[in-house]
């Protein structure tokens, strides 16, 4: 919808624009029109004698005579006479009148009235009468947008004039079980009268729920697609307005426009935007957005047996919709998309890959290993990355080390190259890092290092990338005590080394921190026992998680913090232990580090094999 605020500038600067055109207009052809007077040809006959006359102006039998002195009159002749001859015969002096400069002119025709006529009459009449034209026109577009604000803002895909990219099953790499699952929804849509005739009910709603970037809009679109039926696709945000009513009244022109074609799809995007727990009106009666929720429980309990119409709505946080939408009649059906593993990232990368110039020595199964955890978002996002990369060096294909960059990239950010560290703070963060991957790599349970660098992304100075070695579902208590040691074990190298720890290392130990308190309060992993402590606190009239409410006491709270101290010190001891007796390998590492600035993963695993047979 334009913005009303554009459209008062574009209107005043369309009237200012008139009025200074027709003020313009006026101003030139309403020019004063000097008054002439008429005088008897005796008495210019006179003037001519007198040399006073300097030109007349013959137009037919009209004399138009301007004296030395500025003055100009009028007069009149015969006219089957000539102007000289009249004149002659009033007794005008021959070698006075071959001084006076005569200008003889045509009679005026009907252009010479016809045209100012035109400018002074017409042209602002025609002006004014476009004005107003305008002026009407705003006002039924103003009108027309207020009866349609109320109108759903949903875009129709798949339905005869609308022609859209088709988007299938076979474009969504992965999700196995999850596109398994909606193949009933598929089969309903092409052949409803199987499923009637067998008195069976397809599920009214299916709910999409996963984490940002799994593929929950696309894999929609894909049904829809495959189903080939018309395909309402409406953001949840769109029905909230500041306007009471404005909200309900979408939901139901929305649901009007599917049952005119129906069999046919709904999708709503982001669903928990409207679809909240509603709370207590503490205004005086319920806000807008619950008016909305209302509306679209009615319209979705509202259908019929034989109505052919589905919602799909995907949300990534299903823990604050309200449970009137989530039970049998509505959102009958939950679809959990996960993020996809090695095998799933691997076929997601190859549909990225199309339409790219890719060189012989892509691998995408390296890069589906070092991307554990990535979304179908992400992995687009880092084939687009590799292919900037490619075009800014003007290379002719991308080849493999562009695809590594863009994920050390899309995680950590571009290279600050502009950054210059000095050499202690370069000292500090070689031995920082070369302490991270000396841990991992002799910690059992840690995860293995693929990557070790210096060089300043992001917000790091340097990095240590580790990458599991297959992914996992599962976490045990040994290997979050190995992840702890390795996070502390940059600080631990740096009192070591220089007997004094720096600021580096302040985001390791938040991390290990919020760690050691899950361990102990969230997985119950410790001494206090299989308990949860703690229960997030939900706003009830906002949706919004905004702190935790203590289920323990003061005296739990207290041993709560010990385990969380005695985790820490644990592993700090053990990255204590492993640094100290691997102290030969730690300095070759670090001077390596200082050379080199970055070691892969075969060049490390060759110090550390080459010192552990020593």
């Amino acid at each position: 919808m334009p913005s009303p605020l554009k459209g008062l500038f574009k209107n005043i600067f369309f009237v200012v624009l008139v009025f200074l055109l027709l003020a313009t207009i006026f101003d030139l052809l309403n020019t004063p029109v000097q008054e002439i007077k008429e005088i008897s040809i005796t008495q210019l006959v006179q003037d001519i004698n007198n040399n006073k006359v300097k030109e007349i102006k013959v137009v037919d039998s009209d004399l138009t005579a301007t004296y030395y002195d500025g003055n100009v009159f009028e007069s009149k002749k015969e006219a089957d006479e000539s102007a000289s001859q009249a004149l002659i015969n009033f007794g005008a002096n021959k070698e006075r009148i071959g001084e006076v400069s005569f200008v003889f002119e045509e009679p005026s025709s009907t252009r010479d009235w016809l045209w100012p006529f035109v400018l002074m009459v017409v042209l602002p009449f025609l002006m004014f009468g476009i004005f107003f034209w305008f002026l009407f026109r705003q006002a039924k577009s103003g009108a027309a947008q207020t009866f349609d604000f109320t109108k759903a803002k949903a875009k129709l895909f798949g339905a005869e004039g609308h022609p859209k990219e088709k988007i299938t099953f076979n474009d969504v790499a992965g999700l196995r079980e999850e596109k398994a699952e909606l193949e009933e929804i598929v089969d309903f849509l092409k052949n409803p009268e199987k499923y009637l005739k067998m008195g069976a009910r397809i599920p009214k709603g299916v709910l999409l729920v996963g984490p940002a970037g799994c593929g929950k809009t696309l894999l929609a679109r894909a049904v829809a697609g495959e189903s080939k039926v018309p395909f309402f696709s409406v953001a949840g945000s769109s029905f909230v307005e500041m306007f009471v009513g404005v909200g309900s009244g979408r939901v139901r022109s929305l649901f009007s426009a599917a049952k005119r074609n129906q069999p046919c799809l709904i999708f709503i995007d982001e669903l928990d935007s409207i679809g909240k727990t509603r709370g207590p009106a503490i205004t005086g009666g319920h806000e807008e957005r619950e008016q909305t929720l209302n509306q679209l429980l009615t319209e979705m309990d509202g259908f019929e047996q034989n109505d052919k119409i589905i919602v799909l709505a995907a949300t990534n946080r299903p823990d604050v919709l309200d449970s009137a939408l989530l039970r049998p009649g509505r959102f009958d059906r939950k679809v959990v998309i996960h993020l996809p593993d090695i095998q799933e990232r691997e076929d997601i990368l190859k549909i990225h890959s199309r339409g790219k110039v890719l060189s012989s020595d892509i691998k995408l199964r390296e890069v589906a290993e070092r991307t554990p955890g990535f979304s179908g978002a992400d992995l687009a996002n880092v084939f687009n990355e590799a292919a900037l990369l490619a075009a800014k060096k003007n290379a002719k294909n991308i080849i493999q080390q562009d695809l590594l960059d863009s994920i050390e990239k899309v995680l950590l950010g571009p290279e600050r190259k502009s950054h210059v560290m000095t050499d202690k703070e370069k000292n500090i963060t070689a031995y920082h890092e070369a302490g991270h991957a000396l841990v991992a790599a002799f910690t059992p349970n840690a995860e293995p290092v693929r990557k070790i660098s210096i060089i300043s992304r992001g917000m790091a100075a340097g990095y240590t990338l580790k990458v599991p070695k297959e992914d996992r579902f599962l976490r045990t208590k040994s290997e979050f005590e190995a992840e702890l040691a390795v996070l502390l074990a940059g600080r631990v190298s740096e009192r070591i080394k220089f007997r004094d720890t720096t600021t580096g290392a302040s985001d390791d130990l938040a991390k290990a921190s919020q760690l050691a308190r899950s361990i102990v309060k969230t997985y119950g992993m410790s001494s206090l026992g299989p308990i949860v402590f703690g229960e997030k606190e939900t706003n009830t009239l906002w949706g919004n998680e905004f702190g935790e409410t203590r289920n323990y006491s003061n005296e739990v709270a207290l041993e709560i913090d010990k385990e969380v101290k005695k985790l820490i010190n644990k592993a700090e001891k053990e990255a204590e232990r492993v640094i100290k007796q691997k102290k030969s390998v730690l300095d070759k590492l670090a001077k390596t580090l200082m050379k080199k600035e970055t070691i892969e993963k075969e060049e490390f695993e060759k110090i550390v094999r080459v010192r552990r047979k020593k």
